[in-house]
């Protein structure tokens, strides 16, 4: 068929995000097999997380949907990849690395 793009699209359709977020989901972005990165709702959770951080939640229909949290807040994020869970999991420790 067509060729893919190597680097998949960040949707930036919310005007607000837990504060250094867009960067981390911005290298996502550019890893193989990621098509589109959503960044979705954003919450308030009980406890506290002093940084940020990411973790895959479930499983969505063709992706995942990710975590993050800072403070009190959480963002859901929602990815479309074909990535499997693990896959998914190690690039986003990569991205989280290289600031």
């Amino acid at each position: 068929m067509s060729n893919q793009s190597s680097t998949g699209r960040l949707v930036m359709n919310h005007s607000t995000h837990i504060p250094g977020l867009i960067p981390i989901l911005a290298r996502l972005s550019k890893h193989q097999g990621i098509q589109t990165i959503t960044p979705g709702v954003i919450g308030q959770v009980r406890g506290h997380t002093p940084r940020l951080t990411l973790r895959v939640s479930v499983p969505i229909r063709g992706g995942f949907k990710l975590l993050a949290r800072q403070g009190k807040t959480v963002q859901e994020v929602f990815v479309i990849t074909s990535l499997t869970q693990p896959e998914l999991e190690a690039a986003l420790a990569v991205a989280q690395k290289l600031k």
